[in-house]
């Protein structure tokens, strides 16, 4: 396990809905761990664990966080139980110097956005978790930066996970009848789908909201910057593929990246 590099992965995470339901989303996320290696751990990345500064979960047995309204009961009463790896906690803190990364072992856990994908890859909760958190106050330079430095983790047996959705915009969202994208929701996902490869200086995607529909398409840039923690492990060889893609209400691009196989 540990001689081999682990794949790392970006899910578009979508409504925590999808933990309750079955679809193209959740069955590639089922596929996906079938298919790859079993980590020794995952270390996550969510945009629903945006802070000042940066932090990372440090707990033995992180909760179950439910960080949304409205909801079935059901939802609620899901529990994921996985539980969590000081260990890797402080390897994280190490591989991430100078940057002083906070030890978090009592207030966050795994949110939805975490939970809500491994729930469908991994329902036995058997594999350590930590989550690390994305700093709202930094640029997208510094999250690409950031995934640089844990590109070490895949050597160590550790897949990275990063959650979120590189089109999400709600309020345009159409929540009833035609579903069809908004044409500026399907050049932005185009214009990420087309990028996920590039090998230059400075990778066009960390600047993703100059792009002319990029404040439409990310009108906040949480959901988007976990996928530059992904594009920051590739080494710039190994296969980049697409597990699965889709525009759902118009405005929530359901896009997924895997680094390697």
């Amino acid at each position: 396990m540990t001689s081999n590099v682990m794949p790392a992965l970006f899910l578009g995470h979508g409504s925590p809905m999808n933990v309750l339901e079955e679809n193209i989303y959740t069955q590639t996320w089922r596929d996906l761990a079938k298919r790859l290696p079993k980590p020794k751990a995952i270390l996550a990345v969510s945009a629903h664990w945006y802070t000042r500064g940066t932090a990372v979960t440090a707990m033995p047995k992180p909760k179950t966080i439910h960080d949304f309204g409205g909801f079935p009961q059901a939802l609620f009463d899901t529990q994921y139980p996985a539980p969590g790896s000081p260990a890797l906690a402080a390897r994280v803190q190490k591989l991430l110097e100078p940057v002083a990364v906070i030890s978090d072992t009592t207030e966050w856990g795994l949110d939805h956005g975490t939970w809500g994908v491994l729930i469908k890859m991994y329902p036995e909760a058997d594999i350590p978790v930590v989550q690390l958190s994305i700093d709202a106050t930094q640029p997208g330079q510094y999250h690409y930066q950031l995934g640089q430095k844990l590109a070490a983790l895949r050597s160590e047996g550790v897949m990275i996970v990063a959650s979120g959705n590189v089109v999400h915009n709600l309020r345009m969202a159409k929540w009833q009848g035609d579903n069809q994208p908004y044409d500026w929701a399907e050049s932005f996902n185009s214009f990420v789908r087309n990028n996920l490869t590039y090998r230059g200086e400075h990778h066009p995607l960390v600047d993703f909201m100059q792009h002319p529909d990029g404040k439409l398409s990310s009108p906040t840039p949480e959901h988007f910057l976990p996928l530059l923690y992904v594009l920051g492990v590739w080494n710039g060889e190994e296969a980049v593929s697409i597990p699965v893609d889709g525009i759902e209400m118009g405005s929530l691009s359901m896009l997924s990246v895997q680094l390697g196989e």
